[in-house]
Protein backbone atom coordinates (compact mmCIF):
# COMPACT_ATOMS: atom_id res chain seq x y z
CA UNK A 1 0.00 0.00 0.00
CA UNK A 2 1.42 3.62 -0.23
CA UNK A 3 2.49 5.40 1.73
CA UNK A 4 -0.83 7.89 3.11
CA UNK A 5 0.96 11.27 1.81
CA UNK A 6 0.83 9.92 -2.38
CA UNK A 7 -2.93 9.69 -2.01
CA UNK A 8 -4.36 12.89 -3.92
CA UNK A 9 -6.21 15.39 -2.19
CA UNK A 10 -9.42 17.01 -3.07
CA UNK A 11 -9.08 20.92 -3.53
CA UNK A 12 -12.88 21.37 -2.13
CA UNK A 13 -15.36 19.17 -0.13
CA UNK A 14 -18.91 19.23 0.68
CA UNK A 15 -20.26 20.07 4.17
CA UNK A 16 -23.69 18.72 4.25
CA UNK A 17 -26.08 20.38 7.60
CA UNK A 18 -29.11 17.87 8.59
CA UNK A 19 -32.12 18.43 10.00
CA UNK A 20 -35.33 16.65 11.00
CA UNK A 21 -36.98 17.69 7.97
CA UNK A 22 -36.41 17.90 4.23
CA UNK A 23 -35.74 22.38 3.97
CA UNK A 24 -33.52 21.85 7.11
CA UNK A 25 -31.01 19.96 4.52
CA UNK A 26 -28.74 22.03 2.62
CA UNK A 27 -25.23 21.24 0.46
CA UNK A 28 -22.15 23.46 0.72
CA UNK A 29 -19.44 23.76 -0.74
CA UNK A 30 -16.18 24.60 1.38
CA UNK A 31 -12.61 25.79 0.60
CA UNK A 32 -10.13 22.94 1.73
CA UNK A 33 -6.36 23.59 2.60
CA UNK A 34 -5.31 22.02 -0.89
CA UNK A 35 -7.86 24.54 -2.52
CA UNK A 36 -6.14 27.69 -0.65
CA UNK A 37 -2.82 26.20 -1.87
CA UNK A 38 -3.29 25.84 -5.48
CA UNK A 39 -4.57 29.49 -5.45
CA UNK A 40 -1.46 30.86 -3.74
CA UNK A 41 0.65 28.29 -6.00
CA UNK A 42 -1.19 29.97 -9.06
CA UNK A 43 -0.79 33.24 -8.16
CA UNK A 44 3.30 32.65 -6.94
CA UNK A 45 3.68 31.56 -10.45
CA UNK A 46 1.86 34.53 -12.08
CA UNK A 47 4.48 37.10 -9.46
CA UNK A 48 7.26 35.19 -10.97
CA UNK A 49 5.86 35.68 -14.72
CA UNK A 50 5.44 39.08 -14.73
CA UNK A 51 8.98 40.13 -12.41
CA UNK A 52 6.67 41.08 -9.56
CA UNK A 53 9.03 43.00 -6.95
CA UNK A 54 7.47 41.19 -3.70
CA UNK A 55 3.89 40.22 -2.43
CA UNK A 56 1.85 38.65 0.45
CA UNK A 57 -0.71 36.18 -0.62
CA UNK A 58 -3.52 35.50 1.75
CA UNK A 59 -6.26 33.26 1.38
CA UNK A 60 -9.25 32.96 4.03
CA UNK A 61 -12.40 31.32 3.75
CA UNK A 62 -16.05 32.44 3.10
CA UNK A 63 -15.96 33.56 6.85
CA UNK A 64 -12.89 35.44 6.36
CA UNK A 65 -10.81 33.38 8.45
CA UNK A 66 -6.95 32.77 7.42
CA UNK A 67 -6.04 29.47 5.91
CA UNK A 68 -3.26 30.11 4.01
CA UNK A 69 -0.16 32.54 3.73
CA UNK A 70 2.91 33.20 1.47
CA UNK A 71 5.13 36.15 1.82
CA UNK A 72 7.20 36.53 -0.84
CA UNK A 73 11.19 37.26 -0.52
CA UNK A 74 11.25 41.42 -0.41
CA UNK A 75 7.60 42.50 0.33
CA UNK A 76 7.32 45.17 3.28
CA UNK A 77 6.40 43.81 6.80
CA UNK A 78 3.25 45.17 6.90
CA UNK A 79 2.03 43.22 3.55
CA UNK A 80 0.58 39.94 5.83
CA UNK A 81 -1.99 42.31 7.81
CA UNK A 82 -3.05 43.96 4.33
CA UNK A 83 -3.36 40.80 2.08
CA UNK A 84 -5.25 39.13 4.69
CA UNK A 85 -7.49 42.19 5.32
CA UNK A 86 -8.07 42.31 1.37
CA UNK A 87 -8.91 38.66 1.32
CA UNK A 88 -11.45 39.71 4.46
CA UNK A 89 -13.04 41.79 2.87
CA UNK A 90 -13.39 40.27 -0.73
CA UNK A 91 -14.86 37.12 1.31
CA UNK A 92 -17.08 39.09 3.57
CA UNK A 93 -19.10 41.22 1.26
CA UNK A 94 -18.48 38.81 -2.15
CA UNK A 95 -16.58 41.45 -4.31
CA UNK A 96 -13.65 42.56 -5.55
CA UNK A 97 -11.99 45.01 -3.21
CA UNK A 98 -11.92 47.37 -6.32
CA UNK A 99 -15.41 48.12 -6.13
CA UNK A 100 -15.18 49.74 -2.55
CA UNK A 101 -11.77 51.38 -3.12
CA UNK A 102 -13.48 53.55 -6.30
CA UNK A 103 -16.53 53.82 -3.79
CA UNK A 104 -14.28 55.40 -1.43
CA UNK A 105 -12.53 57.37 -3.90
CA UNK A 106 -15.80 59.16 -5.02
CA UNK A 107 -16.58 60.44 -1.95
CA UNK A 108 -18.37 57.63 0.57
CA UNK A 109 -15.15 58.08 2.71
CA UNK A 110 -17.50 57.09 5.70
CA UNK A 111 -17.35 53.20 4.49
CA UNK A 112 -13.89 53.00 5.78
CA UNK A 113 -15.50 52.77 9.51
CA UNK A 114 -16.71 49.54 8.96
CA UNK A 115 -15.31 46.93 11.50
CA UNK A 116 -12.55 45.05 9.53
CA UNK A 117 -12.31 46.95 6.30
CA UNK A 118 -9.72 47.10 3.68
CA UNK A 119 -11.30 49.18 0.77
CA UNK A 120 -7.43 48.81 -1.54
CA UNK A 121 -7.55 46.72 -4.55
CA UNK A 122 -5.74 43.17 -4.73
CA UNK A 123 -8.87 41.68 -3.22
CA UNK A 124 -10.83 39.04 -4.98
CA UNK A 125 -13.14 36.10 -4.01
CA UNK A 126 -12.87 32.86 -4.68
CA UNK A 127 -15.99 31.50 -6.76
CA UNK A 128 -16.81 27.31 -7.67
CA UNK A 129 -20.32 26.61 -9.60
CA UNK A 130 -21.57 30.76 -8.71
CA UNK A 131 -21.18 30.19 -5.03
CA UNK A 132 -18.51 32.01 -3.10
CA UNK A 133 -16.16 29.72 -0.81
CA UNK A 134 -13.21 32.09 0.07
CA UNK A 135 -10.96 34.93 -1.01
CA UNK A 136 -7.79 35.52 -1.90
CA UNK A 137 -5.88 38.87 -1.25
CA UNK A 138 -2.17 40.20 -2.81
CA UNK A 139 -0.42 43.28 -0.95
CA UNK A 140 3.25 44.53 -1.79
CA UNK A 141 3.50 43.56 -6.09
CA UNK A 142 4.35 46.24 -8.02
CA UNK A 143 1.24 48.21 -8.18
CA UNK A 144 -2.47 47.86 -6.76
CA UNK A 145 -3.67 47.01 -10.12
CA UNK A 146 -0.44 44.10 -10.06
CA UNK A 147 -1.91 42.92 -6.86
CA UNK A 148 -5.32 42.28 -8.39
CA UNK A 149 -3.97 40.77 -11.58
CA UNK A 150 -1.65 38.02 -9.10
CA UNK A 151 -5.18 37.40 -6.74
CA UNK A 152 -7.07 37.28 -9.88
CA UNK A 153 -4.96 34.45 -11.01
CA UNK A 154 -5.50 32.61 -7.83
CA UNK A 155 -9.01 32.88 -8.06
CA UNK A 156 -9.17 31.33 -11.56
CA UNK A 157 -7.17 28.61 -10.65
CA UNK A 158 -9.97 26.95 -8.60
CA UNK A 159 -13.14 28.64 -10.66
CA UNK A 160 -11.76 26.96 -13.41
CA UNK A 161 -11.78 23.09 -12.02
CA UNK A 162 -14.00 20.54 -13.01
CA UNK A 163 -17.08 19.30 -11.57
CA UNK A 164 -15.86 16.02 -11.60
CA UNK A 165 -13.25 16.90 -9.05
CA UNK A 166 -16.52 16.91 -6.57
CA UNK A 167 -17.53 13.67 -7.48
CA UNK A 168 -14.17 12.16 -6.23
CA UNK A 169 -12.61 12.49 -9.03
CA UNK A 170 -8.84 14.34 -9.37
CA UNK A 171 -8.84 17.63 -10.76
CA UNK A 172 -4.74 17.77 -11.92
CA UNK A 173 -4.17 15.91 -15.18
CA UNK A 174 -2.82 12.88 -15.87
CA UNK A 175 0.78 13.09 -15.94
CA UNK A 176 2.23 10.41 -18.41
CA UNK A 177 6.12 9.55 -18.89
CA UNK A 178 7.24 7.83 -22.05
CA UNK A 179 9.34 4.40 -21.72
CA UNK A 180 12.46 6.05 -23.30
CA UNK A 181 11.81 9.23 -21.78
CA UNK A 182 12.26 7.05 -18.27
CA UNK A 183 15.13 5.31 -19.54
CA UNK A 184 17.32 8.34 -20.60
CA UNK A 185 16.57 9.10 -16.84
CA UNK A 186 17.90 6.55 -14.98
CA UNK A 187 20.98 6.73 -17.90
CA UNK A 188 22.32 9.84 -15.92
CA UNK A 189 20.02 10.09 -12.82
CA UNK A 190 17.06 12.81 -13.14
CA UNK A 191 13.92 14.41 -12.28
CA UNK A 192 10.77 12.75 -13.92
CA UNK A 193 8.37 14.94 -12.14
CA UNK A 194 10.28 18.11 -10.81
CA UNK A 195 9.88 21.52 -8.56
CA UNK A 196 8.39 23.36 -11.63
CA UNK A 197 5.02 21.11 -11.47
CA UNK A 198 4.42 21.43 -8.02
CA UNK A 199 4.61 24.74 -7.87
CA UNK A 200 2.11 25.75 -10.50
CA UNK A 201 -0.01 22.97 -9.17
CA UNK A 202 -0.14 22.86 -5.12
CA UNK A 203 -2.47 19.64 -4.86
CA UNK A 204 0.26 17.66 -7.09
CA UNK A 205 2.50 17.78 -3.59
CA UNK A 206 5.31 15.22 -5.21
CA UNK A 207 8.15 15.02 -7.17
CA UNK A 208 9.36 11.95 -8.87
CA UNK A 209 13.04 10.49 -9.80
CA UNK A 210 14.74 8.07 -11.75
CA UNK A 211 17.70 7.94 -9.50
CA UNK A 212 20.93 6.20 -10.86
CA UNK A 213 24.07 5.96 -8.64
CA UNK A 214 27.69 4.21 -8.86
CA UNK A 215 29.25 4.91 -5.83
CA UNK A 216 28.42 5.66 -2.40
CA UNK A 217 26.70 9.20 -1.56
CA UNK A 218 26.40 11.85 0.97
CA UNK A 219 24.41 11.88 4.13
CA UNK A 220 20.73 13.68 2.83
CA UNK A 221 18.03 15.22 5.31
CA UNK A 222 15.67 16.74 3.59
CA UNK A 223 13.39 18.88 6.01
CA UNK A 224 10.07 18.78 4.12
CA UNK A 225 10.19 16.18 1.82
CA UNK A 226 9.38 12.49 2.79
CA UNK A 227 11.47 10.19 0.39
CA UNK A 228 9.54 7.24 -0.73
CA UNK A 229 12.11 4.90 -2.36
CA UNK A 230 11.69 1.65 -4.90
CA UNK A 231 14.71 -0.06 -5.99
CA UNK A 232 14.76 -1.25 -9.50
CA UNK A 233 18.24 -2.19 -9.97
CA UNK A 234 21.25 -3.09 -7.99
CA UNK A 235 21.51 -2.78 -4.42
CA UNK A 236 23.70 -0.48 -2.10
CA UNK A 237 24.19 -0.56 1.79
CA UNK A 238 21.51 2.69 2.98
CA UNK A 239 21.76 3.45 6.47
CA UNK A 240 19.11 5.89 8.18
CA UNK A 241 18.37 7.38 11.37
CA UNK A 242 21.02 8.41 13.85
CA UNK A 243 23.24 11.45 13.76
CA UNK A 244 24.68 13.04 11.29
CA UNK A 245 27.88 14.31 11.10
CA UNK A 246 29.79 17.06 9.58
CA UNK A 247 26.45 18.76 8.17
CA UNK A 248 25.86 22.02 6.36
CA UNK A 249 22.93 23.71 4.45
CA UNK A 250 23.06 23.71 1.01
CA UNK A 251 19.89 24.77 0.55
CA UNK A 252 16.26 25.84 1.62
CA UNK A 253 15.29 22.59 3.87
CA UNK A 254 18.11 20.79 2.66
CA UNK A 255 21.25 19.80 4.65
CA UNK A 256 23.94 17.56 3.86
CA UNK A 257 26.34 15.54 6.17
CA UNK A 258 29.86 13.44 5.56
CA UNK A 259 28.33 10.52 7.77
CA UNK A 260 25.96 9.07 10.09
CA UNK A 261 26.47 8.24 13.84
CA UNK A 262 24.50 5.07 15.96
CA UNK A 263 21.83 5.17 12.62
CA UNK A 264 20.28 1.79 11.19
CA UNK A 265 21.96 0.16 8.70
CA UNK A 266 20.23 -2.22 6.29
CA UNK A 267 20.85 -3.90 2.29
CA UNK A 268 18.97 -2.85 -0.17
CA UNK A 269 17.78 -4.86 -3.76
CA UNK A 270 15.33 -4.88 -6.73
CA UNK A 271 11.57 -4.71 -4.81
CA UNK A 272 12.36 -3.07 -1.51
CA UNK A 273 10.30 -0.15 -0.89
CA UNK A 274 11.85 2.04 1.95
CA UNK A 275 9.96 5.02 3.28
CA UNK A 276 11.96 7.59 4.76
CA UNK A 277 10.21 10.57 6.87
CA UNK A 278 11.34 14.13 6.51
CA UNK A 279 13.66 15.18 8.69
CA UNK A 280 15.21 11.48 8.82
CA UNK A 281 19.23 11.55 7.62
CA UNK A 282 19.86 8.87 5.26
CA UNK A 283 22.39 7.87 3.45
CA UNK A 284 23.94 5.62 0.60
CA UNK A 285 27.14 3.97 2.28
CA UNK A 286 27.60 1.17 -0.04
CA UNK A 287 26.80 1.31 -4.00
CA UNK A 288 29.12 -1.55 -5.00
CA UNK A 289 27.40 -1.24 -8.80
CA UNK A 290 25.35 0.66 -10.92
CA UNK A 291 22.01 1.60 -8.92
CA UNK A 292 18.52 2.52 -9.88
CA UNK A 293 15.83 3.80 -8.00
CA UNK A 294 12.64 5.34 -8.34
CA UNK A 295 12.43 8.51 -5.31
CA UNK A 296 9.09 9.49 -4.73
CA UNK A 297 8.96 12.93 -2.66
CA UNK A 298 6.25 13.47 -1.45
CA UNK A 299 5.53 17.20 1.00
Amino acid sequence: MWHPMIAAALMLATVVVTGPAQAQVADKKVLTLDGAKKAIAAAVAEAKSKNAPGGVIAVVDDGGNLMALERLDNTFAAGANISIGKARTAAMFKRPTKVFEDIVNKGRTTMVALKDFTPLQGGVPIEFQGAVIGAIGVSGAASAQQDEELAIAGANALKAMPTGAMAGQSAMPVTFIESKKVSEGFAKGAVLVGEDERMMHASRNYMVHASHREAAGVVEIHELDTDIVYVLKGSATLVTGGTAVDTKTIGPNEIRGASIKDGETRRIAPGDVIIIPNGVPHWFKDVPGPLDYYVVKVR
